[in-house]
């Protein structure tokens, strides 16, 4: 396959997939979203797992990244509908935190053009961190958060559809390889030939056979 071939652009999109999931695993981090966190490992790995199968021509794992890509689409498109409160989801709730801390989208306080507001002192929340969003935002957290889903989504539907080209391509190619008996332990051609063994062996009894059978001539 050359160079334009799906394969190669099934390995940069897994390639740019991986970039701009550690950068969102890196945001979510600092913003304490532990359900995202976990979704975005479990990603990074079957990112890594469909980049170095299709490296090595491996296409049933290939099938696994792209179930999970539709399984990521899924989840982004709830991310967005959660932050865009479609459905009667709010994006203020410990949703993704697991009720385990009050805090936020990182991007809330520290957005495009967000001021960031301190608490005052003895007011804030018991660990010490703000919680409220920052003033004059060129960009609300919602919609960053929802753009970076919608990038996701993007990206995982055009290796999915490439997955699949991939694939196919793979499939088409053992199955040609396998009917000129490639995976054939006694291909045909073997059956035609005769063992050297067997040929000298022949060879070096035929003059005595020869001598043997001339006085029944006579």
């Amino acid at each position: 396959m050359g160079c334009c071939s799906g394969r190669c652009t099934l390995i940069f999109l897994c390639t740019f997939q991986l970039v701009t999931a550690l950068e969102r695993q890196v945001f979510d981090f600092l913003g304490y979203q532990w359900a995202p966190i976990l979704a975005t490992f479990v990603h990074i790995v079957m990112v890594i797992l469909g980049l170095f199968r299709t490296i090595q021509y491996r296409p049933r794992y290939i099938v696994v990244y792209a179930v999970w890509a539709a399984v990521w689409v899924t989840w982004n498109v709830f991310i967005i509908c959660f932050y865009l409160e479609v459905g009667g989801l709010l994006k203020d709730s410990e949703l993704l935190t697991f009720n385990l801390s009050r805090h936020r989208s990182w991007w809330r306080e520290r957005g495009p053009g967000c001021l960031r507001e301190e608490p005052a002192a003895r007011l804030g929340p018991p660990d010490g961190r703000a919680l409220v969003p920052g003033d004059g935002c060129a960009l609300e957290h919602s919609y960053v958060e929802a753009l970076h889903s919608a990038l996701q989504i993007l990206v995982a539907l055009v290796g999915f559809v490439c997955a699949c080209y991939v694939v196919s391509i793979f499939t088409e190619e053992e199955d040609s390889f396998d009917f000129i008996g490639g995976f054939d332990p006694f291909p045909l051609y073997c059956v035609s030939e005769n063992p050297p063994g067997l040929l000298s062996k022949q060879a070096s009894f035929s003059p005595g056979e020869e001598g043997t059978a001339a006085p029944a001539d006579h």
